[in-house]
């Protein structure tokens, strides 16, 4: 359910001790066979190749190619092969080489990448300078990390990975599958609807209602047996037709209507008004929580001990660090550390590669970019599966984990343009079974 995402450094350590030219035999052979399987009408090829081990696993392809009968041409091939950089680059190439990118990329031509495209640190995904747009890259051994993470993860194409006579290994970050929802508890044949998982969710105001539903109805197809909503009074009404089976409390209400909650949403469509209420029911409650949104806002670092995921998107992990939003889509891994450090808590950065992050824990990505969820309200829906999860007992890490599996999983089974929230939450229940 957590499958290993390598480091540069990590793969340095997997290769210690084995055969370096047999290994790169393996690795050559392996992008030769990708190119012949994946480009059958090709008969010519262009290879940019450095001096170093990539460059060499190129040169190794260019030669079974060449046995198989395609020509090396440097004008109007077929397909590229970009062997310059591999997975040692700190920082931006040098001028001489991302010249040679820049023409790359100019060449209108398919590229495959061999093992990373040239110019994206394979240990963060992070792209200073120019960098290869591949349409395939073939990655040795296991993926790496620059591939899962933004803004590396958008240069890297299909992602195809070869074995080449490497043992598995512990890594200290994770790809999670959806096997991870085997974690999430079933309903028990004891179980009420309580004890099924209790959320209460905590926004709703006039306006926005709809944050607050959505979070509700994706709560309840999650699996949990119970939702409330606490809301401003004068939305109630609204929320009344918007979601039928939850309960209705005033805002005022909240502390109480959390006595019969084992976990709380707070956040959709609150309003930024609300901050002295949202502290005080992290603070003086000790139910696992889900934060996000409007809640998110001027969010200062609490106190609490119970299980709590923050769920910003880049907007607002950016106001919660001081920081521009371009600045965490460049450097996305380093602000999701930067956030889990400042409130010391599972922090589930959004995105098309959705990160999650624990206090002493590597980082796990969720799965496959959907795009198909850039579209409003699938985080208030993503709100409400963490929150059931939370509520069934689940642990931080995993519940946010398992949720954004699910999430995508539900986006992913509808078609693919024209999708809305309540899509997504309509296809849960048939998502969240891993079976």
């Amino acid at each position: 359910m957590l499958a290993p995402l390598y480091t540069s450094e990590e793969m340095k350590a997997a290769e210690a001790g084995h055969d370096v030219t047999a290994l790169m035999e393996n690795a050559g052979r392996a992008v030769a066979d990708e190119a012949t399987r994946r480009f059958p009408r090709a008969e010519t090829f262009a290879l940019h190749a450095g001096k170093g081990a990539n460059g060499g696993d190129g040169k190794i392809a260019a030669r079974i190619l060449e046995e198989r009968g395609w020509r090396e041409v440097r004008d109007g091939a077929d397909i590229v092969i970009d062997a310059l950089l591999g997975t040692g680059i700190r920082g931006a190439p040098r001028a001489d080489v991302a010249a040679v990118i820049e023409r790359i990329n100019a060449t209108g031509a398919p590229v495959l990448a061999v093992d990373i495209p040239s110019g994206v640190n394979a240990s963060t995904g992070e792209v200073e300078g120019a960098a290869v747009r591949a349409d395939v890259t073939v990655t040795m051994h296991g993926p790496k990390v620059g591939l899962a993470v933004g803004p590396g993860c958008f240069y890297a194409g299909d992602v195809v990975v070869a074995e080449i006579g490497l043992e598995p290994r512990e890594t200290e970050n994770r790809l999670v599958t959806r096997d991870i929802l085997r974690l999430v508890p079933r309903k028990r044949g004891e179980d009420n609807k309580y004890s099924a998982g209790s959320v209460l969710v905590v926004g709703g105001a006039r306006g926005t209602t709809g944050a607050a539903a959505l979070a509700a109805r994706a709560a309840f197809r999650a699996d949990a047996g119970y939702v409330a909503v606490a809301a401003p009074a004068d939305a109630l009404p609204t929320l009344e037709t918007l979601v039928v089976e939850a309960v209705k409390r005033p805002l005022e209400s909240a502390f109480d209507a959390a006595q019969r909650a084992s976990a709380l949403a707070l956040g959709p469509g609150l309003g930024r008004d609300q901050q002295p209420l949202v502290r005080r029911l992290l603070e003086e409650t000790e139910l696992p929580a889900v934060v996000d949104a409007d809640a998110l806002y001027e969010l200062q670092p609490f106190d609490r001990a119970a299980p709590t995921v923050l769920t910003p998107h880049t907007g607002e992990l950016a106001r919660l660090l001081g920081e521009e939003s371009t600045w965490i889509d460049a450097h996305r891994l380093e602000a999701l550390r930067r956030a889990v450090d400042r409130f010391a808590c599972v922090v589930l950065l959004k995105g098309a590669d959705t990160l999650i992050g624990a206090p002493g824990e590597g980082f796990c990505v969720a799965g496959d970019n959907v795009p198909a969820l850039a579209t409003a309200g699938t985080g208030d829906v993503l709100t409400g599966i963490v929150a059931a999860f939370l509520a069934k007992g689940m642990a931080a890490r995993e519940a946010a984990a398992a949720a954004a599996v699910a999430h995508r999983i539900a986006a992913a089974s509808r078609p693919p343009r024209g999708l809305i929230a309540s899509d997504v939450i309509e296809a849960l229940p048939r998502c969240i079974d891993p079976s």
